[in-house]
């Protein structure tokens, strides 16, 4: 008995020493292989990841079919093919060890990109229209979310970095950071055609469209090459930052020595004694291009008197606040310090011995590039000591420095990610292999100021991507830009008005649709609550489009123009049932050779629009809802806006950007 006791245990031992022995295989899926995932349907699906074992076997519930592939440098790859949608499935991978994904559907697999109104939230920073309300409902087990981290790099890779451990089922708690655009265009085509959708959102707000273009399809147009020689060569990206600081320095003397705050360098408005009774009033904190300058942008000084007890002026004073883009500060004359950059909070320290019983003077002097500026924030603007809070919101005095009209350009330095092709490098090459059903793209907004280069830049996009996920045909729909900015009496330039027609001329491309926007815009918000409507809008594109369904998707698109006398006729596509929405017609303005537009009557005539004004006794060019916030009224039998248009090829405000 002892004897065969002692054999057994030997026998164990030598199973035990030989099983410590072998090598455990593991399998390695990219980020975007997870449970809950989407894949598209009707497809030949790629499927890949690393082992260390010698082959590995994928079996699919769906087909019950195996798939097996020998490793090789570690790598695997098989192409699944895929049914008509449904699920929930799962896929089994065997390389020695077994790794199952859950929870898989088979449906549509949609790419959301762009820039912060793509990647506006329903909650968080966004808190769009109802937010709460739309949240609680969010109960889409059938959609699926995965979320791309923010990455940029030099070069394509491999890996998509993304949140919450890949692909998660949309409910309430998992939606309230994901895009809110991207989840109101899956909702109603899921509402409308119940197929499962997958949404992988990529997006990265205040980026340019360059930055999400490959450098190779960039090269064919050579604006960009010496920034992306610079991303290549260490040596060259060392010049190019040695040149664009010494130009900046240039400019920015430039700027001082135009500054009607300085003399010969000196800061004459920060002086205590500076007469500024002749100076207007603003409420700060907030911007001043919605407190009466429109859409300035420039230097503007502010000044403020305080007065100060003995007791507070004893220490050093700190005083913390927001600007928009770049400012200054002095207290009493003594220049305190300065800071660049529109998303820095300002903190300073105020030296007791610049402070004086009694009145004391705070001059704050911005410089605002593009957009919104001013001191901004909420009302918690204040000079503090350890014990007091003396509150600086209310009225300050301003002045104009000098207008960047008469400025030459500020030199620009792509840097991070929006170098070009930084983002596409991260950010879209690691999912060129995953078999996707379109694209929905929201972005624009930081190319405006090169809104006639976009021109090039948003069709190369779309070829480039087109050509990278190996469909030509790769449904491809995108926002216009919505309105902005203050309103004008008179019609005017605007480049966002050019970079809404660039996007109007992208539709010349195959497959492609576009949502207008310029009814549900905000005039003092560049991120609008409504995407509700945006989402929507871009669904119905997808749904006529791609899921042949009866739906109207577009407003009046320009077609074609004619001059008889002094009355324009212009015709359209989309133009059944054309109309005014709400009153008469509007937004229309007209110009003769001398190229000086003026406001238009117009009236409907058999399907067309009539366009005339007394001004104008001979007409030569038309322009619809030219602005940056315009109000014009024309629309079809789909309630949708009319895209802005202009009949003339006139040089614009951004044609000689780049």
């Amino acid at each position: 008995m002892k004897r065969n006791f002692f054999k057994k245990m030997i026998l164990v031992l030598a199973l035990f020493v030989l099983s410590s022995n072998v090598v455990t295989a593991t399998v390695l899926l990219p980020s975007f292989f997870t449970d809950n995932m989407v894949l598209q349907q009707k497809s030949a699906v790629p499927f890949w990841g690393e082992s260390d074992g010698k082959s590995v076997t994928i079996t699919t519930s769906w087909d019950k079919k195996s798939y097996t592939k020998n490793v090789t440098n570690g790598k695997w790859n098989v192409v699944l093919k895929t049914p008509v949608y449904g699920g929930p499935y799962t896929i089994t991978i065997h390389d020695g060890t077994i790794k199952t994904l859950n929870n898989i559907l088979i449906g549509e697999v949609w790419l959301c990109s762009g820039q912060s109104n793509m990647e506006m939230p329903l909650e968080g920073w966004g808190k769009i229209n109802n937010y709460k309300e739309e949240i609680e409902n969010a109960n889409y087990p059938q959609i699926r979310l995965l979320q791309a981290e923010h990455i940029e790099s030099t070069l394509p890779l491999n890996t998509l970095t993304v949140q919450h451990d890949g692909w998660n089922v949309c409910s309430r708690k998992t939606v309230a950071d994901f895009s809110a655009t991207a989840y109101f265009f899956a909702r109603k085509i899921y509402n409308e055609k119940k197929i499962p959708i997958g949404l992988i959102h990529s997006s990265w707000g205040g980026t340019l469209i360059e930055a999400w273009t490959s450098s190779g399809a960039l090269t064919t147009i050579h604006d960009f090459d010496t920034e992306i020689q610079a991303m290549k060569s260490e040596t060259d990206g060392a010049a190019l930052l040695q040149k664009y600081n010494a130009d900046l320095a240039d400019w920015e003397m430039k700027v001082i020595g135009s500054d009607k705050g300085f003399e010969t360098g000196k800061a004459i408005w920060a002086t205590p004694n500076f007469d500024d009774t002749s100076w207007k009033t603003m409420k700060l904190p907030s911007f001043f291009d919605s407190n009466g300058l429109g859409n300035f942008d420039g230097v503007v000084w502010f000044r403020k008197k305080v007065t100060l007890s003995e007791s507070i002026i004893k220490k050093d004073l700190s005083i913390s606040y927001l600007a928009d883009d770049d400012d200054m500060i002095w207290v009493n004359g003594n220049y305190i310090g300065e800071t660049k950059g529109y998303n820095v909070e300002r903190h300073y320290t105020i030296p007791s011995k610049f402070l004086n019983k009694g009145e004391n003077t705070i001059t704050i002097r911005v410089f605002d590039g593009s957009g919104n500026g001013g001191i901004y924030g909420d009302e918690n603007f204040a000079l503090k000591s350890e014990k007091e809070t003396i509150s600086l919101a209310g009225n300050w005095k301003y002045s104009i420095g000098i207008d960047s009209k008469d400025l030459p350009a500020k030199p620009y330095l792509a840097q991070g990610q929006n170098r070009p092709s930084a983002i596409y490098n991260a950010m879209i090459a690691p999912l060129l292999d995953y078999k996707i059903k379109g694209v929905i793209w929201y972005q624009g907004e930081s190319n405006a100021e090169r809104a006639y280069q976009y021109q090039k830049l948003f069709p190369l996009l779309i070829n480039d991507w087109r050509g990278k996920f190996k469909d030509k045909n790769l449904p491809f729909f995108f926002v216009q830009l919505a309105n902005y900015k203050q309103k004008k009496e008179q019609p005017t330039a605007s480049d966002w008005a050019e970079l809404r027609e660039a996007q109007f001329l992208t539709l010349k491309l195959p497959n492609t649709g576009m949502a207008v926007t310029t009814d549900i815009g905000n005039g003092e918000d560049i991120h609008p609550k409504n995407k509700q409507d945006v989402g929507g809008r871009l669904a119905n594109i997808a749904l006529a489009k791609v899921y042949n369904t009866k739906i109207e998707y577009s407003g009046p698109l320009y077609k074609s123009y004619k001059i008889e006398r002094n009355i324009a006729t212009l015709d359209f596509d989309f133009k059944e049932n054309i109309k005014a929405k709400n009153g008469e017609l509007k937004g229309f303005s007209i110009a003769g050779s001398d190229q000086k537009f003026y406001w238009a009557e117009a009236k409907i005539v058999n399907g067309k629009v009539e366009v005339y004004a007394q001004e104008v006794p001979n007409p030569v060019a038309v322009r619809y809802n030219w602005a940056d916030n315009p109000d014009g009224n024309l629309t079809n039998a789909s309630d949708l806006p009319a895209s802005s248009f202009r009949t003339d090829v006139w040089a614009g405000i951004t044609q000689e950007k780049k």
